[in-house]
């Protein structure tokens, strides 16, 4: 008796787990009706929602087996990446794989890795369920040219039949090049420095490529003894993208990797290109002007926005922190203290804030991602508080301050207090020693210790105390 008394477990299928997400956003159905609906627990449907990113995203993926109730990861989860990811690629060369040929590649990638691991059939069935590999999907895929040798130029890249459904979401780039006026405050007049920053991401969000700033002085005073390499941004001079050298560099970061990807990019950035040698590993696919839009931008305005909404939030709040050390000096005089170093930082922070489910649905939304399901919008959420002293109409028309200055040219040496302070005969300010770092996380943890809100603060102190204790012993 008690056994006929429990309920028959029901697990619903990736397509009817986003049914239940549509019917939820859609009809404004409850979560108990929608169980009765399905015939499953409310709190399978809760676990449903709390889920909702990342079965939109395997949905969008199109590797992913929609009838699968189950995703059961396997136990050679690297070797199976690693041949799923050879399999693209022998796909894209359009070679002829067979079940031995897979088992083949399977034992000696597990060599590779030192896994001891021996293929078998059972194996093999199961790993193309997984991956979706024979049902399909877009992994048959067949080019209508040869590879080799590779094409000459960007043009010819983007003939047809190349489209974005050629390509898994991970494989799919968008890049924009954003004008920012750096030093920028709120109600400020006359033109301001400026720089460009080149934004690029996969449409998963997964995989933000380093920043790229220009418009940089040859050879800024505040970067002076500082390693180059180190920073979370690339610099360069010009106030163009260095074009070329950028997109060299990422064919050669994907073909380390054995990627096939394709880079959305304005087709009047691709007509400057005609004379960039070919790439191998990066396919360029250009995004027609249209009358109503004659720069279409190559990733998502809604993306880029959220950039510069983090940047000038964070500004706001460094310009504060000076206003509070410095009593007296008005928010512009501040912000003339900032230099491209800073600037830098600030860029980098901003575009790590943007989340990863604000680019999934911005590339959705926009016709950007080989995927037809739009998520739904809750982008507030995901954007900072307005700051305190503006209005929201006020912050928004300080966001979108590039719209509306004269262009001026690239940034001029830093001329303001902050730049001054400490600089020695020589113009330059003396590098940190390692005794200055270790005083200066004293004085930090012990400033901490009076106004820190909560000891979890003291948890990402620690972290940073002890890298920089490691740096001072090597």
């Amino acid at each position: 008796m008690e056994l006929s008394s429990k309920k028959k477990l029901h697990a619903l299928s990736l397509a009817e787990k986003i049914q239940v997400l549509e019917l939820l956003d859609e009809s404004k159905m409850s979560q108990s009706e929608v169980a009765r609906r399905f015939q499953v627990s409310q709190p399978q449907i809760s676990r449903i929602c709390k889920n909702k990113e990342k079965l939109l995203a395997d949905w969008c993926s199109g590797t992913a087996n929609r009838e699968r109730k189950r995703k059961r990861e396997s136990k050679y989860s690297g070797m199976d990446e690693a041949l799923l990811c050879w399999y693209h690629i022998a796909r894209a060369k359009a070679w002829d794989v067979t079940g031995p040929m897979l088992l083949h590649k399977a034992k000696e990638l597990a060599d590779i890795m030192g896994q001891d691991f021996v293929p078998s059939i059972g194996w093999l069935v199961r790993w193309k369920r997984r991956n979706n590999v024979g049902f399909g999907g877009r992994h048959g895929l067949a080019p209508s040219s040869p590879p080799e040798p590779p094409p000459p130029s960007p043009t010819s890249q983007a003939q047809p039949p190349l489209s974005l459904k050629d390509f898994s979401p991970e494989d799919v780039f968008g890049c924009a090049e954003v004008p920012l006026l750096y030093r920028a405050v709120p109600g400020s007049g006359g033109p301001c420095e400026r720089v460009r920053v080149l934004l690029c991401t996969n449409s998963r969000g997964t995989e933000k490529r380093r920043l790229l700033v220009s418009g940089l002085q040859a050879s800024p005073r505040c970067f002076f003894g500082v390693n180059s390499e180190a920073l979370p941004a690339s610099c360069h001079p010009d106030l163009g993208i260095p074009w070329s050298e950028w997109l060299a560099q990422f064919d050669r970061d994907m073909g380390r990797q054995g990627r096939q990807v394709t880079l959305l990019l304005a087709a009047r950035v691709l007509e400057e290109l005609a004379g960039l040698p070919g790439l191998r590993h990066v396919r360029l696919l250009p995004l027609a002007a249209t009358t109503a839009a004659p720069s279409t931008p190559a990733l998502p305005s809604s993306v880029v926005r959220a950039f510069k909404t983090h940047y000038r939030h964070r500004l706001l709040g460094k310009l504060a922190a000076v206003q509070s050390r410095r009593a007296g000096v008005s928010l512009a005089e501040a912000g003339a203290g900032l230099t491209v170093l800073d600037a830098l930082h600030l860029a980098a922070a901003a575009w790590a804030k943007v989340p990863p489910q604000l680019i999934v649905r911005g590339f959705i939304q926009e016709g950007l991602a080989p995927c037809q399901l739009p998520p739904a919008p809750n982008e507030a959420s995901e954007l900072p508080l307005v700051p305190s002293g503006l209005s929201l109409q006020e912050f928004a028309r300080f966001v979108d301050l590039e719209g509306e200055e004269p262009s001026s040219g690239a940034c001029k040496e830093e001329t303001g207090a902050e730049a001054e302070e400490g600089v020695g005969e020589d113009g330059f300010q003396p590098l940190p020693t390692k005794a200055d770092a270790l005083r200066a996380l004293g004085t930090l943890r012990r400033w901490l210790e009076c106004n820190s809100p909560s000891p979890a603060l003291f948890e990402k102190f620690y972290a940073c105390e002890e890298e920089v204790e490691r740096l001072c012993c090597l």
